[in-house]
């Protein structure tokens, strides 16, 4: 499992939102009475999910210790549980499973999303938001970067499989399955701000991976350098991420 730092991740907080955000809007629930948001972070899309639904059962479920923290001390009126996305089984059937940014994590997603299913009640909702920008430089770079100090065997592999497959795993126990993709166009500020994006997310398997101090520098130094070169600043200071992302809500029969 992978180290997280709440603050590092945080720093973009606003463009991490408006995913999850454009999810919630999209869940054809009027009143779930039990919610679970699987890789839950530092719990503020939990919060929201808590005030869009005031009358349910709220729980953030996340395997960093550091994030959950973060939440605990922040959010008092939401259920905070550590544990494994993959192992999780609740005590009883939920009426909204919710993840933003998180399965991409996680491997063998015509077994994991089945599975999860499952464990909503009749006519509950599975919400998913997952990154799909994998081709982009900021991930294409981080092998690249990784080959040059002969640590090529961390580079990220990434389950994300087509809308098509989803279709495919889920329609059977499906009442109605909407599935669409994101092209976002964040605006950033500051010094190599993307490096700093990726920082927070994407970079943190390969650093705990890297666990000589000089392997760190030197990748870090390279990978820098590297997305401060391809993502440069504009005419206005700013600078421009394009970023894809995977939406799916499905109704279960």
């Amino acid at each position: 499992m992978a180290s997280w730092n709440p603050g590092q991740y945080m720093k973009f907080g606003s463009d991490r939102l408006r995913p999850a955000l454009d999810l919630m809007a999209q869940i054809p629930l009027e009143a779930p009475s039990s919610i679970i948001d699987l890789g839950c972070g530092p719990g503020n899309v939990t919060d929201l999910l808590a005030q869009r639904w005031p009358n349910a059962v709220v729980t953030g479920l996340d395997g960093s210790v550091d994030m959950l923290k973060q939440a605990q001390d922040t959010y008092d009126n939401i259920s905070w549980q550590v544990g494994d996305v993959r192992t999780w089984v609740p005590s009883s059937p939920v009426d909204l499973i919710f993840s933003n940014a998180c399965l991409h994590w996680l491997d063998s997603h015509e077994v994991l999303f089945p599975r999860l299913f499952d464990q909503l009640k009749p006519g509950g909702v599975m919400a998913i938001q997952m990154p799909n920008n994998f081709a982009s430089p900021t991930h294409q770079l981080i092998r690249d970067c990784l080959d040059t100090i002969g640590r090529g065997d961390l580079a990220p592999r990434y389950p994300v499989q087509t809308s098509e497959f989803y279709y495919d795993v889920l329609r059977s126990e499906c009442v109605s399955l909407n599935i669409w993709e994101t092209r976002y166009l964040h605006v950033l500020e500051g010094e190599n701000p993307v490096f700093n994006w990726t920082k927070g997310a994407a970079l943190r398997p390969v650093l705990d991976g890297l666990k000589s101090e000089q392997d760190r520098d030197k990748f870090l130094e390279k990978y820098a350098n590297a997305i401060e070169q391809t993502y440069e600043k504009r005419a206005d200071g700013k600078t421009l991420l394009p970023f894809k992302r995977f939406f799916l809500t499905a109704v279960k029969n």
